[in-house]
């Protein structure tokens, strides 16, 4: 029989709505699952297993007391350290918080209105400047494919979870690649979508331009049915996105029809080399994209340099956070050297640095001229092994960084929507993942695209015995 903890949220939804299977036993699957699993990966930093259980027996009484059940109805699902639950300290992977939040964040409590279940926060690097789930408060997170490896950044907690089967769908960020580079790293789909698609209350922003909330899953569907509930805006968000032509979960089942697909492994940083893998992963989803009959053609983007835009938001977004903690004095030592190289972010900077996005994202989005979609790889070398940030400070963490994000921050800075499409396993045990971008506010379209690519060729999931022991 297969284990409840084992199924995409959208199978598992089928079974909790009609009844089949209580929300009660949805929820303790998962918390089994996790009090079996997670010792060994480090992913999650709480558990609230007794409010989990007890919002999920309240569930079942509603749905028997003939209330209609949610889209996410008794879904189990995680969230990124960096995002506030109620009665849980936002530590953004440090220790400088200790209040517990009062309230949900938004995107919080529109999952609870649909009926999904927050069984824990997950873990990530402090602030998420980093490509690899690794703190001095949190220690390490691993991958659940081979545990001397790294799940990537920094929704490094929130990929491992879903990766391993703890949970079918958790909460993450990107800022610079953060749910696409876990994603790539972990064997999941995980789009950035459109900026501005999902609030940032109670914030007015994350990172200024460069930051967005979203889900990593298992399947694009459960992407789609995810984000059909925590999309749009509210009053105080400095980002907003227009309505889409079309719900998501509409997009995951319509045709894309036949689309001019352009793809490059060209990096937007130079100097950057793709691993042999990955090329062969781009290639190899070209083929396929013509097999089914796309105009697929390689292409040189004329990549724009996103560095005035990027840095100062990055340099700004940490400050801003930093500034906002109960306890600067516990941020890590490389925190408060960052916090220090970024002095020179002034607002006026700021306001220049945002000024030059607009221009990268004009540059950038001039590929969309001849092309529907670019298709590129998600990181640049193979997860490397845990460890990354035991020595050096910022300038160190940020060398190691750039080959992971080279293809990912660009699209933060113009705001496009960007995925990882699991692409398969290497030879090395290890998921091997392709990037597809798209135009400004067209995630139908990389949605509809990326479930094709997932129908023809299915990409393996670690989950029941597989996940266990790696």
């Amino acid at each position: 029989m297969t284990n409840l903890a084992d199924l995409a949220a959208s199978d598992l939804v089928r079974l909790t709505a009609s009844g089949k299977v209580s929300a009660t036993e949805a929820v303790q699957a998962s918390l089994d699952r996790i009090a079996a699993r997670d010792p060994g990966l480090n992913a999650f930093s709480v558990v609230l297993a007794d409010e989990a259980l007890n919002d999920a027996i309240a569930l079942d009484a509603r749905l028997a007391g003939g209330q209609q059940p949610g889209p996410l109805h008794g879904v189990p699902v995680a969230i990124k350290e960096e995002v506030d639950v109620e009665g849980c300290v936002t530590t953004f992977g440090g220790r400088a918080n200790v209040t517990p939040a009062a309230a949900d964040g938004e995107v919080v409590r529109r999952l609870r209105q649909a009926g999904a279940v927050v069984v824990g926060k997950t873990r990530m690097p402090e602030f998420g400047q980093w490509p690899f789930t690794e703190s001095v408060d949190g220690g390490v997170t691993r991958n659940p494919w081979d545990r001397t490896r790294t799940p990537g950044g920094s929704s490094g907690g929130t990929a491992a979870a879903v990766a391993a089967g703890l949970v079918p769908v958790a909460i993450g960020g990107d800022g610079g690649g953060s749910i696409r580079i876990p994603a790539a790293c972990c064997g999941l789909f995980g789009l950035k979508p459109t900026r501005g698609r999902v609030t940032s209350d109670p914030v007015p922003h994350l990172w200024w331009a460069l930051g967005t909330t979203g889900p990593l899953t298992r399947t694009v569907l459960d992407s789609a049915l995810v984000y059909d509930v925590i999309r749009g805006n509210t009053a105080g968000d400095r980002y907003t996105a227009p309505e889409p032509s079309t719900t998501f979960i509409a997009a995951v089942g319509a045709d894309p029809g036949r689309l001019r697909v352009g793809w490059s492994t060209r990096p937007v940083t130079k100097g950057v080399r793709p691993a042999k893998e990955h090329v062969r992963a781009v290639e190899e989803t070209a083929r396929l994209l013509a097999d089914l009959g796309h105009d697929v053609r390689e292409v040189d983007p004329h990549y724009p340099d996103p560095t005035a835009a990027f840095v100062p938001q990055f340099l700004g977004g940490v400050r801003t956070e930093a500034d906002a903690v109960e306890h600067f004095d516990r941020l890590e030592k490389r925190t408060r050297e960052t916090y220090k190289l970024g002095s020179w972010v002034t607002p006026s900077v700021l306001e220049k640095a945002l000024a030059a996005g607009d221009r990268v994202a004009e540059k950038a989005n001039r590929v969309f001229d001849q092309v529907d979609v670019l298709l590129t790889p998600t990181i640049g070398p193979r997860p490397r092994r845990t460890g990354a940030l035991d020595k050096g400070g910022t300038v160190a963490a940020a060398w190691k960084s750039m080959p992971m994000i080279a293809w990912t921050a660009l699209w933060n800075v113009a705001g496009n929507p960007a995925a990882n499409v699991p692409a398969g396993v290497a030879e090395d045990g290890l998921p091997v993942g392709v990037q597809l971008v798209g135009r400004p506010g067209d995630e139908p379209t990389l949605l509809s695209l990326s479930a094709q690519i997932e129908r023809a060729r299915p990409w393996p999931l670690l989950v029941g015995e597989d996940a266990a022991g790696r």
